[in-house]
């Protein structure tokens, strides 16, 4: 393949790129975006492997490499569940940043790269912020995988001094700079460059094991900007268009759903970075005496849950987690298409942090077929649940916690979420009182217009579906 051919290959994937982009803003668009995505990558590959700048020799061990890369990607797509997607994310960032790291060792290393002066010093500094992004992409992205599936716990650690930390760690990353683009030769400039590494390694470390469990959702974003920046870094190392096109798409992107989730839970991203809240998820949290909860809990069952919807003129579903947890949305459809039989406007209503990850209840809702119509954000239905008969909340927990919006000291005061309480009945579906993943307290559990429904999600809702239609 020539390098003009190459080229129009590369502008048209970027394009397909941009187009699958614009197509997942959109539930209704997300398939046609996705398709968008698969080709255009498809075409970068075949661009890749036959273009100009791989020989014939090289092309067997990149044929092995994509079979068993696409062949552990294909069980993965098989065997992990929705419920493990945030953690495989995560995960799949991670390999993004190790993987600009070690382009970056073997851009340094690769005797073939002749460069004088500015070119010199230019390559040179690719290649060193792309291993220091890659390198605090890679660990990081490694915490928040072992944070989302449980094999660390939620609770943010705080340093001493931790932002004198981050200071003199960000110090010494510069001077240490300095020393690998004064390096006379490649053996002089391996020391500042692997001192460089580490450190990038323990800050990724440090950034997100001192956030808390409640901003899960917004690192996942902000880990996929810096994978995209990271690649960005290595298209520039490797002079490939492409790749910096891809990566700056995917950079930016994933800064701005950052910064709209930031905004969606009133918090500074900044302060995000720098600190974090919460405690231990799934532990009941010490309770503020402004939080401190009236009243006794009043249980329901399945049964009267189900009178209670058939009763109902307008239903709010709330989903979380722990429909997640349960697999419980096939059921939520299968009760929803009941309840619309019978009359009753039934609407779902979706925080922007639901979940572990950006739109996680709204692709569980969607592989349920849950119509796309009735599927609304949280902005456009908070103001219609005063006017609700029954607001039903499914393994959700902080999203809809009357403490953001009412307790001055609770440590998410201000965030905004779903006034499920203003509803004329609320039920909440859970499994025990534990707290939730901030581990803050939940006052409406205790409300007087609050019932409790408690159980696995799954199992309680297979039973208010046999009774609404018996």
């Amino acid at each position: 393949m020539s390098q003009s051919l190459a080229t129009v290959a590369y502008l048209g994937a970027a394009i397909l790129f941009i187009l699958s982009l614009s197509g997942l803003s959109n539930p209704e668009t997300s398939r046609r975006g996705n398709l968008f995505g698969m080709i255009g990558m498809a075409l970068a590959v075949l661009a890749t492997v036959f273009g100009p700048s791989v020989s014939t020799s090289g092309i067997a061990w990149i044929v092995i490499a994509l079979v068993v890369g696409g062949g552990i990607g294909l069980y993965a797509a098989k065997v992990v569940k929705m419920t493990q997607m945030p953690e495989l994310v995560a995960l799949m960032h991670s390999l993004v940043g190790l993987a600009a790291c070690i382009v970056g060792f073997a851009s340094y290393i690769d005797p073939t790269m002749k460069y004088e002066g500015a070119e010199k010093i230019i390559h040179e500094v690719e290649i060193y912020v792309g291993i220091l992004i890659g390198a605090v992409t890679f660990s990081g992205s490694l915490i928040a995988f072992g944070k989302l599936a449980g094999r660390i716990g939620g609770k943010p650690l705080l340093l001493p001094a931790r932002h004198w930390l981050n200071l003199i760690a960000l110090l010494v990353v510069i001077w240490f700079g300095r020393e690998f683009l004064a390096a006379p030769d490649v053996n002089a400039g391996m020391l500042p460059l692997i001192v460089m590494t580490v450190i990038a390694l323990l800050f990724g470390i440090h950034m997100v094991m001192a956030i808390g469990g409640a901003d899960m959702p917004v690192v996942v974003s902000m880990l996929n900007s810096y994978s995209g920046w990271a690649a960005a870094a290595t298209g520039f190392m490797l002079s490939n268009d492409l790749l910096i096109v891809t990566g700056a798409l995917v950079g930016s992107s994933g800064a701005i759903l950052s910064y709209i989730m930031c905004t969606a839970m009133n918090r500074n991203f900044i302060s995000v970075i720098a600190g974090g809240f919460g405690s231990g998820g799934g532990t009941p949290a010490k309770k503020s005496d402004a939080a401190e909860p009236q009243g006794e809990v009043v249980p329901v069952s399945a049964a009267e849950t189900s009178e209670m919807l058939r009763d109902a003129k307008s239903v709010i579903i709330v989903p979380g987690y722990g429909m997640a947890v349960a697999q419980a949305q096939h059921t939520v459809y299968e009760i929803t298409k009941t309840l619309r039989e019978k009359g009753v406007d039934v609407r779902f209503a979706i925080h922007p942090v639901a979940g572990r990850m950006p739109g996680h209840m709204n692709v569980l809702l969607a592989e349920a077929k849950v119509p796309y119509d009735i599927v609304m954000e949280m902005d456009e239905i908070n103001e219609d649940f005063p006017d609700t008969d029954v607001a039903i909340v499914i393994g959700a927990n902080d999203i809809v916690n009357p403490s953001a919006a009412e307790d001055p000291s609770s440590p998410i005061a201000g965030m905004p979420v779903l006034e499920v309480w203003k509803a004329k009945t609320s039920i909440v579906m859970k499994r025990s009182m534990a707290s939730g993943y901030a581990g803050v307290d939940n006052p409406l559990f205790y409300k007087e217009n609050n019932r409790m429904l408690f159980g696995d999600a799954k199992k309680m809702l297979d039973e208010v579906l046999v009774a609404l239609k018996g």
